[in-house]
């Protein structure tokens, strides 16, 4: 018997109540296996304010574009 063949059978024997939960795991397995990194962007998108944002990029462009090369 496959795993899947085991897991329907598994599946079969759950009340509907922890039916409708395994379905839930399962989408989510399904979701991150696709899309986690999307998702991840997606919850961090538009997190600043635009105050913020300006902030960042200032702190960047101040401490992380500089190349020393006497520190290589």
């Amino acid at each position: 018997m496959s795993r899947l063949e085991m897991m329907v059978e598994e599946l079969k024997s759950l009340l509907p109540a922890k039916l409708a939960e395994a379905v839930g795991l399962i989408h989510k397995l399904k979701l991150a296996d696709h899309s986690g990194p999307k998702l991840a962007l997606d919850r961090a998108f538009g997190c600043l304010t635009p105050a913020e944002a300006d902030e960042m990029e200032r702190a960047i462009a101040v401490n992380c574009e500089n190349i020393d090369v006497s520190r290589w």
